[in-house]
Protein backbone atom coordinates (compact mmCIF):
# COMPACT_ATOMS: atom_id res chain seq x y z
CA UNK A 1 0.00 0.00 0.00
CA UNK A 2 1.36 3.49 -0.99
CA UNK A 3 -0.16 6.62 0.51
CA UNK A 4 0.98 10.25 -0.29
CA UNK A 5 2.19 11.88 1.97
CA UNK A 6 2.79 15.93 2.37
CA UNK A 7 4.57 17.84 5.26
CA UNK A 8 3.53 21.41 5.27
CA UNK A 9 5.26 24.18 7.38
CA UNK A 10 1.82 26.35 8.28
CA UNK A 11 1.33 29.80 9.79
CA UNK A 12 4.41 30.57 8.08
CA UNK A 13 5.51 31.76 4.59
CA UNK A 14 9.06 29.87 4.78
CA UNK A 15 10.09 26.73 5.42
CA UNK A 16 11.19 25.75 8.71
CA UNK A 17 9.27 28.14 10.08
CA UNK A 18 5.68 28.25 11.79
CA UNK A 19 4.16 24.58 12.90
CA UNK A 20 4.98 21.81 10.68
CA UNK A 21 1.92 19.01 10.02
CA UNK A 22 1.57 15.85 8.00
CA UNK A 23 -1.38 15.57 5.75
CA UNK A 24 -2.07 12.40 4.34
CA UNK A 25 -5.00 12.59 1.74
CA UNK A 26 -6.56 8.86 1.58
CA UNK A 27 -9.42 7.24 -0.67
CA UNK A 28 -11.11 5.73 2.30
CA UNK A 29 -10.25 5.02 5.88
CA UNK A 30 -7.40 3.62 7.26
CA UNK A 31 -7.76 1.49 10.76
CA UNK A 32 -7.48 3.79 13.55
CA UNK A 33 -4.29 2.01 14.89
CA UNK A 34 -3.22 2.40 11.00
CA UNK A 35 -3.46 5.75 11.50
CA UNK A 36 -1.91 6.42 15.09
CA UNK A 37 1.60 4.63 14.13
CA UNK A 38 1.72 6.44 11.29
CA UNK A 39 1.26 9.54 13.34
CA UNK A 40 3.90 8.60 15.70
CA UNK A 41 6.18 7.52 13.05
CA UNK A 42 5.79 10.77 11.63
CA UNK A 43 6.15 12.51 15.10
CA UNK A 44 5.37 15.61 14.70
CA UNK A 45 2.64 17.51 16.30
CA UNK A 46 -0.20 16.35 14.40
CA UNK A 47 -1.02 14.40 11.23
CA UNK A 48 -3.83 14.69 9.47
CA UNK A 49 -5.69 12.57 7.54
CA UNK A 50 -9.04 13.29 4.98
CA UNK A 51 -11.44 11.49 2.98
CA UNK A 52 -13.76 12.39 0.31
CA UNK A 53 -17.15 12.78 1.50
CA UNK A 54 -20.19 14.39 -0.49
CA UNK A 55 -19.46 17.55 -1.78
CA UNK A 56 -16.43 18.29 1.14
CA UNK A 57 -13.96 15.94 3.22
CA UNK A 58 -13.96 14.65 6.57
CA UNK A 59 -10.73 15.22 8.28
CA UNK A 60 -8.93 13.47 11.25
CA UNK A 61 -5.74 14.76 13.39
CA UNK A 62 -3.41 12.72 15.38
CA UNK A 63 -0.76 13.80 17.82
CA UNK A 64 2.17 11.02 18.28
CA UNK A 65 0.12 9.73 21.16
CA UNK A 66 -3.95 9.88 20.51
CA UNK A 67 -6.33 11.42 18.09
CA UNK A 68 -7.28 15.06 19.40
CA UNK A 69 -11.38 16.99 18.48
CA UNK A 70 -9.73 19.76 16.94
CA UNK A 71 -6.59 20.94 14.81
CA UNK A 72 -5.94 24.27 13.48
CA UNK A 73 -2.48 23.93 11.82
CA UNK A 74 -3.10 21.04 10.31
CA UNK A 75 -6.50 21.81 8.73
CA UNK A 76 -4.76 24.92 7.10
CA UNK A 77 -1.84 22.17 6.04
CA UNK A 78 -4.85 20.23 4.81
CA UNK A 79 -6.32 23.38 2.70
CA UNK A 80 -2.81 24.05 1.64
CA UNK A 81 -2.46 20.69 0.12
CA UNK A 82 -5.78 20.27 -1.66
CA UNK A 83 -5.69 23.90 -3.57
CA UNK A 84 -1.94 23.76 -4.21
CA UNK A 85 -1.14 19.85 -5.20
CA UNK A 86 -4.78 18.33 -5.59
CA UNK A 87 -6.25 20.16 -7.79
CA UNK A 88 -8.97 21.94 -5.49
CA UNK A 89 -10.78 24.96 -7.51
CA UNK A 90 -13.77 25.57 -5.16
CA UNK A 91 -14.04 29.00 -3.32
CA UNK A 92 -14.03 27.43 -0.21
CA UNK A 93 -12.64 23.50 1.24
CA UNK A 94 -15.04 22.00 3.36
CA UNK A 95 -14.34 19.74 6.06
CA UNK A 96 -16.56 17.59 8.60
CA UNK A 97 -15.01 16.77 12.06
CA UNK A 98 -15.43 15.81 15.52
CA UNK A 99 -15.89 19.28 16.02
CA UNK A 100 -18.49 20.18 13.46
CA UNK A 101 -18.02 21.90 10.28
CA UNK A 102 -14.90 23.45 9.77
CA UNK A 103 -13.90 26.10 6.63
CA UNK A 104 -10.78 27.06 4.74
CA UNK A 105 -10.77 29.44 2.05
CA UNK A 106 -8.15 32.08 0.12
CA UNK A 107 -8.25 35.47 1.06
CA UNK A 108 -4.89 36.76 -1.22
CA UNK A 109 -1.83 35.49 0.05
CA UNK A 110 -3.31 34.00 3.18
CA UNK A 111 -5.32 31.04 3.83
CA UNK A 112 -8.09 31.38 6.29
CA UNK A 113 -9.79 29.09 8.77
CA UNK A 114 -13.33 29.28 9.72
CA UNK A 115 -13.91 27.72 13.41
CA UNK A 116 -16.16 27.74 16.16
CA UNK A 117 -15.67 29.90 19.12
CA UNK A 118 -14.66 28.70 22.34
CA UNK A 119 -15.07 31.35 24.79
CA UNK A 120 -13.35 30.70 27.96
CA UNK A 121 -14.05 31.55 31.48
CA UNK A 122 -12.74 32.27 35.40
CA UNK A 123 -11.40 29.21 37.30
CA UNK A 124 -9.51 27.92 40.05
CA UNK A 125 -6.03 27.43 39.30
CA UNK A 126 -5.34 23.53 39.69
CA UNK A 127 -3.09 21.99 42.63
CA UNK A 128 0.28 22.00 41.23
CA UNK A 129 0.55 24.43 37.98
CA UNK A 130 1.77 27.24 39.20
CA UNK A 131 4.94 25.05 40.24
CA UNK A 132 4.86 23.20 36.95
CA UNK A 133 5.10 26.49 34.74
CA UNK A 134 7.76 28.24 36.92
CA UNK A 135 5.63 31.49 37.12
CA UNK A 136 2.06 31.56 38.98
CA UNK A 137 -0.24 33.68 36.19
CA UNK A 138 -1.81 36.14 37.62
CA UNK A 139 -5.37 35.33 35.11
CA UNK A 140 -6.49 31.82 35.05
CA UNK A 141 -9.15 30.55 33.03
CA UNK A 142 -10.39 27.50 31.10
CA UNK A 143 -12.33 26.58 27.96
CA UNK A 144 -13.02 22.31 28.83
CA UNK A 145 -9.64 20.94 28.84
CA UNK A 146 -7.86 24.11 27.91
CA UNK A 147 -6.37 26.24 30.15
CA UNK A 148 -5.20 29.07 29.81
CA UNK A 149 -2.87 32.04 31.80
CA UNK A 150 -2.90 35.33 31.52
CA UNK A 151 0.34 37.33 32.20
CA UNK A 152 0.65 41.39 32.00
CA UNK A 153 3.38 41.71 29.01
CA UNK A 154 5.03 39.74 26.10
CA UNK A 155 8.24 38.85 28.20
CA UNK A 156 6.52 37.13 30.96
CA UNK A 157 5.32 34.85 28.24
CA UNK A 158 8.70 34.35 26.32
CA UNK A 159 10.34 33.27 29.48
CA UNK A 160 8.28 30.47 30.68
CA UNK A 161 9.93 27.57 30.79
CA UNK A 162 7.68 24.74 32.36
CA UNK A 163 8.72 21.60 33.76
CA UNK A 164 6.91 19.39 31.15
CA UNK A 165 6.76 16.30 32.97
CA UNK A 166 5.16 18.12 36.26
CA UNK A 167 2.74 19.89 33.54
CA UNK A 168 2.15 16.34 32.02
CA UNK A 169 0.71 15.26 35.03
CA UNK A 170 -1.34 18.40 36.10
CA UNK A 171 -3.06 19.24 32.78
CA UNK A 172 -5.10 16.69 30.65
CA UNK A 173 -4.86 18.32 27.52
CA UNK A 174 -2.96 21.89 26.94
CA UNK A 175 -2.30 25.05 28.51
CA UNK A 176 -2.19 28.31 26.89
CA UNK A 177 -0.17 31.12 28.13
CA UNK A 178 -0.71 34.88 26.82
CA UNK A 179 -0.20 38.34 27.50
CA UNK A 180 -1.22 41.46 25.16
CA UNK A 181 0.95 43.75 23.36
CA UNK A 182 4.47 42.23 21.99
CA UNK A 183 4.49 43.09 17.62
CA UNK A 184 0.57 42.90 17.57
CA UNK A 185 -2.29 42.54 19.99
CA UNK A 186 -0.98 40.04 21.56
CA UNK A 187 1.09 37.08 22.42
CA UNK A 188 0.91 33.39 22.99
CA UNK A 189 2.69 29.75 23.68
CA UNK A 190 0.96 26.33 24.17
CA UNK A 191 2.12 23.74 25.59
CA UNK A 192 0.48 19.56 25.79
CA UNK A 193 3.13 17.05 27.20
CA UNK A 194 -0.19 14.73 28.04
CA UNK A 195 -0.56 14.74 24.30
CA UNK A 196 3.23 14.05 23.55
CA UNK A 197 3.60 18.14 22.48
CA UNK A 198 6.08 19.65 25.09
CA UNK A 199 5.29 22.95 23.18
CA UNK A 200 3.32 23.13 20.07
CA UNK A 201 5.29 26.15 17.85
CA UNK A 202 1.94 27.61 16.19
CA UNK A 203 -2.00 26.69 17.55
CA UNK A 204 -4.43 27.47 15.35
CA UNK A 205 -7.36 25.43 18.14
CA UNK A 206 -5.90 28.03 21.03
CA UNK A 207 -6.63 30.92 18.86
CA UNK A 208 -10.20 29.56 19.18
CA UNK A 209 -10.16 30.28 22.63
CA UNK A 210 -8.01 33.12 22.42
CA UNK A 211 -9.49 35.42 20.18
CA UNK A 212 -13.04 35.42 21.93
CA UNK A 213 -10.98 36.29 24.90
CA UNK A 214 -8.44 39.03 23.35
CA UNK A 215 -11.42 40.51 21.36
CA UNK A 216 -13.81 41.55 24.89
CA UNK A 217 -10.41 42.46 26.43
CA UNK A 218 -9.17 44.97 23.74
CA UNK A 219 -12.51 45.77 22.32
CA UNK A 220 -12.10 44.93 18.81
CA UNK A 221 -12.71 41.46 16.61
CA UNK A 222 -9.42 41.77 14.49
CA UNK A 223 -6.69 40.47 16.02
CA UNK A 224 -2.71 40.49 14.73
CA UNK A 225 -1.11 37.63 16.73
CA UNK A 226 2.17 35.92 17.39
CA UNK A 227 2.97 32.77 18.54
CA UNK A 228 6.09 33.17 20.40
CA UNK A 229 7.69 29.66 20.11
CA UNK A 230 11.20 28.66 19.14
CA UNK A 231 9.78 28.50 15.33
CA UNK A 232 7.13 31.36 16.00
CA UNK A 233 4.36 32.22 13.77
CA UNK A 234 2.08 34.77 12.93
CA UNK A 235 -1.84 34.55 12.45
CA UNK A 236 -3.99 37.20 11.32
CA UNK A 237 -7.22 36.89 13.35
CA UNK A 238 -11.29 38.25 13.40
CA UNK A 239 -14.02 37.51 15.56
CA UNK A 240 -16.98 37.06 13.77
CA UNK A 241 -20.33 36.19 16.35
CA UNK A 242 -19.55 32.35 17.10
CA UNK A 243 -17.39 31.83 14.33
CA UNK A 244 -13.66 32.66 14.35
CA UNK A 245 -11.32 33.56 11.24
CA UNK A 246 -7.97 32.49 11.52
CA UNK A 247 -5.18 33.11 8.57
CA UNK A 248 -2.09 32.23 7.97
CA UNK A 249 0.71 31.16 5.16
CA UNK A 250 1.64 27.76 4.28
CA UNK A 251 4.78 26.46 2.47
CA UNK A 252 5.23 22.69 1.53
CA UNK A 253 8.68 21.46 2.58
CA UNK A 254 8.21 17.86 1.68
CA UNK A 255 6.31 15.10 -0.67
CA UNK A 256 6.50 11.91 -0.91
CA UNK A 257 4.79 8.53 -0.08
CA UNK A 258 4.54 5.58 2.65
CA UNK A 259 5.17 2.67 1.77
CA UNK A 260 3.36 0.19 3.87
Amino acid sequence: MKIQLFQVDAFSDKPFGGNPAAVCPLDSWLPDSLMQEIAFENNLAETAFFVREGEGHRIRWFTPKAEVELCGHATLASGHVLYRHLGFEGGRVRFASLSGELRVERAGELLVLDFPTREPGPARLPHGLAEALGLKPPEFLAWNDYWMGVWPAPDQVRALAPDFKALGRVCPHGFIATAPGGTGDFVSRFFAPALGIDEDPVTGSAHTVLVPFWAARLGKPKLHAFQVSARGGELWCELRGDRVAIGGKAVTVLEGRLEL
